[in-house]
Parts: C-alpha cells; sequence; structure tokens
C-alpha cells in the first residue's frame, strides 16, 4: 500500500499524539509499506519552536527503509488560547497543503490518513484525496470541538461554537473510515451521526519493548537522590484545565508525610503556574522531560502514577499516557467517575477519586502508601492489561488488515451522497 499520513505532531516530539504517529509510520514501513508523512515542526507540549528548526522554511528528510517526512512551518502561539489555537491549526493547515497536493499528485497514495488534532487539516486530505482517488481515513485522537466546550475555550451557543460544530458534521460527512481510540469514543461518533460501519476503534498502545518492569530501583532515584522515599508521579504534558492542580494541592495535604515526594516530569503551557502553586512545598520536586531512551527508568521511579482529569472531558478522550503507565508495572491513580472508560481501563490495576476532589485523592495515596502489598498486586494487573489490551503488534496487524480492506472495498469520498443533492444523505 502507499499511505500519505498528514499530521500535526511527530518525532522528535516524544509525548502525546506524536508517539502513536511516529509509531504508525514506522510500523507500515517495516511491513513493507510506501509512507509519506506530512507534519509540523516539532513545537509540543513547550508551545515554542524547537531550537535549530527553521521558522518559516520546510525540512524534508528520507529515514529509514524510504520513509519520508516533510516538516512544515506553523504559527506557535505562546499562549494557547481558543483563538489562538484556531490560528494555529489554520496556519497548520495552509503551510501543509501545498506539500500534500504535491507529494500525492506525484505518488498517488491508495490512503489519505488523517490524524487529528486537527480537523482544519482534514479540508486538506479531503480535497488532495477527490483529486488523486485516494481513500480517506481520519483517526481522532481527541474530540476538540466539544474539549473546547468543556473547557470553556468558547460556547456551543456562540457563533464560533455553532460554526465549529457545523464544520466537523461536515468533516465527518466526507471520510470513508473514523477511527478514535477507545469504545466510548466511537460511541460519541455515532451519537455526531456517523454509520457503526464506517468507524474503527484503534487504540493507543504501550511500547512494551521499550517499556520494562524493573526488578530493582530506578537508578534515577539515586541520582535524584530519592532513594528511599514513596513516589507518587505524574508525566507528561502540563496544561491548564487538565486537573494538575489536584497534585500540589494533595501534597500540601499531606506535609506530614516524610516519606512522600510527589515529582511532576514534563512541560507545557501551564507548568510556570503549577510551579508557583507549589513553591511552598519541599515534598514535590519538578523535572524536564526524560529523553525517550529512559522512558523505562522514568516509568519505574514510580511507586504509584497520578492522572488527573477533569470531569468535563474524561469521555472526550482516553489519555495516551495510560498505556504506558500500565506496561510499567505500577497502579495508577486516576481522577474519574467510578462509571468512565477510563476506570473500567484501569479496574484492578489501580484507584480513581472523584475529579478536583483533592482530600479524596491525597487519602487514596496514602492509603496505597500503607499497602505495598496491594500496590504489587495492582503492579502485576497493570502490565497483564498492557500486554492483554495495548499490544502494539496486535493493534497494527488489525489496521493493516483495515487499511487493505478499505481500498479494496469502499467507494471513494467523491461519491458520497452529500456531493449530490438528488441523493439523501444517511448520516
Amino acid at each position: 500500500m502507499k499511505i500519505h499520513i498528514l499530521g500535526l505532531n511527530y518525532d522528535p516530539e516524544t509525548i502525546g499524539t506524536a508517539v502513536y504517529t511516529t509509531g504508525l509510520a514506522e510500523n507500515l514501513v517495516s511491513r513493507g509499506h510506501q509512507v509519506v508523512v506530512t507534519t509540523a515542526h516539532p513545537y509540543y507540549p513547550q508551545w515554542k519552536r524547537r531550537a535549530g528548526w527553521p521558522r518559516w522554511s520546510y525540512h524534508t528528510k528520507t529515514a529509514r527503509d524510504g520513509l519520508r517526512i516533510t516538516h512544515c512551518p506553523l504559527y506557535v502561539p505562546a499562549r494557547p488560547s481558543g483563538l489562538a489555537r484556531i490560528l494555529h491549526y489554520l496556519s497548520f493547515a495552509l503551510s501543509s497543503a501545498p506539500r500534500v497536493g504535491w507529494s500525492a499528485f506525484r505518488e498517488r497514495p491508495d490512503v489519505m490518513f488523517v490524524v487529528a488534532p486537527s480537523l482544519v487539516s482534514a479540508v486538506t486530505g479531503w480535497a488532495v484525496a477527490r483529486l488523486t482517488g485516494a481513500k480517506l481515513w481520519l483517526h481522532i485522537q481527541d474530540f476538540e470541538v466539544e474539549a473546547a466546550f468543556a473547557t470553556n475555550v468558547f460556547s456551543p451557543n456562540s457563533h464560533l461554537g455553532q460554526l465549529a460544530l457545523r464544520f466537523e458534521r461536515w468533516v465527518l460527512r466526507r471520510f470513508d473510515r473514523i477511527s478514535t481510540i477507545s469504545q466510548p469514543m466511537l460511541h460519541k461518533l455515532r451519537e455526531k451521526g456517523v454509520s457503526g460501519a464506517k468507524t474503527y476503534e484503534l487504540r493507543n498502545w504501550a511500547n512494551i519493548a521499550r517499556v520494562s518492569v524493573l526488578d530493582g530501583p530506578s537508578p534515577m532515584r539515586e541520582a535524584l537522590g530519592i532513594k528511599h522515599r514513596f513516589v507518587a508521579y505524574y508525566s507528561g504534558n502540563i496544561a491548564a484545565k487538565q486537573g494538575l492542580e489536584i497534585i500540589p494541592d494533595a501534597a500540601r495535604l499531606l506535609q506530614n508525610r516524610r516519606d512522600l515526594l510527589f515529582v511532576i516530569c514534563g512541560e507545557g503551557a501551564f507548568l510556570k503556574e503549577l510551579q508557583q502553586r507549589a513553591a511552598d512545598l519541599d515534598n514535590i520536586r519538578f523535572l524536564p522531560l526524560q529523553p525517550l531512551e529512559q522512558l523505562s527508568d522514568a516509568l519505574g521511579m514510580a511507586d504509584l502514577h497520578l492522572l488527573p482529569q477533569i470531569e468535563a472531558v474524561e469521555e472526550l478522550v482516553l489519555p495516551s499516557k495510560l498505556t504506558n503507565m500500565l506496561a510499567s508495572g505500577r497502579p495508577v491513580l486516576a481522577t474519574t467517575q467510578p462509571d468512565s472508560a477510563l476506570a473500567q481501563e484501569i479496574k484492578g490495576a489501580g484507584e480513581v477519586t472523584p475529579p478536583g476532589d483533592a482530600p479524596a485523592f491525597a487519602e487514596a495515596i496514602e492509603t496505597l502508601l500503607e499497602r505495598p502489598d496491594l500496590r504489587a498486586q495492582m503492579g502485576k494487573t497493570a502490565r497483564q492489561h498492557a500486554l492483554d489490551r495495548w499490544n502494539m503488534q496486535a493493534i497494527l496487524d488489525g489496521l493493516e488488515n483495515a487499511l487493505q480492506d478499505l481500498i479494496q472495498t469502499h467507494p471513494h469520498p467523491s461519491q458520497h451522497p452529500a456531493d449530490h443533492p438528488n441523493t439523501p444523505e444517511t448520516n
């Protein structure tokens, strides 16, 4: 197969969507497929242009096995507010369009595979696919529009909110296949009018090969001088409206526990504010993101992984960081409702407390600190969940089959009823 992947985030970014888009491209190439990637210059999670990368020009390289990657310039706001984020997405859609078009006309891909965020880029993928005969696949990592509503970026009743909803409906009608990362998110697609036959569950996977269960203490503990303390650990993007405030709030409630240390490892737009919130606490430490080569040691430093979320978005996204947390063989403490998809994923491998409830969060941490036997059992269950449910090869075996089926059986999007005014729409 010839596949063109269009997605905002890619290597050398090491967290979030980039990890899975990169893994997808490299795995497909290793299976003998021809893959081209069009992506943005790296900027995430710091929300600033990466040192050494050009401001306005393109950067193309050919990686192993002929994988060709083009990085496109884009506007990166220092504070990704509502309007600034829209301009950010729009700038990538505009800068990537000529490169996607040129490549697709030259190589005639079988599938145009678009990763959202951002839906704005889906327009480029749709236009190029219509002109070249490629099939269209949209993979949704999170529902951008509803997440914007849930975090009060803009209101669903505003003119901008209504425009965003209409645009989302327009995009969803024009793709041959639409995948997302969990069953509740598939259900959300069906609520939006997408037929079940058109949807596909493409889970984010655990990096089983890179993340191992450490037999002894992580070498990072000794390097940081925390060999004998219980570590409650968060690693990942540090953004506003993720519910991360609950970590310093819980640390404040547990200041009397001298055997407990909170570690926040990450970067992002909310980092300075979170550091200010914890400025007077001596039981919390901030670290930069660790190199991917040290992923296993970094995750293995934890006695307990922390996974805060705000209630408004818990059914709109399944946190990608969960997979490697489970693979590390350590229990997970998440803030979510007990009947949520996240709660079901970590059942037996951790605990949940209500979003925003710092006393309950602190109590759960202290309980698990006092129960090494329970933590050990949860850790074994966590690793088994990763092996059973989040295996990369099994997940991508299924995707490869689905892509081949799409090429062989599905009509081109130009035949969609929406393009023929005398034919009623079915979605």
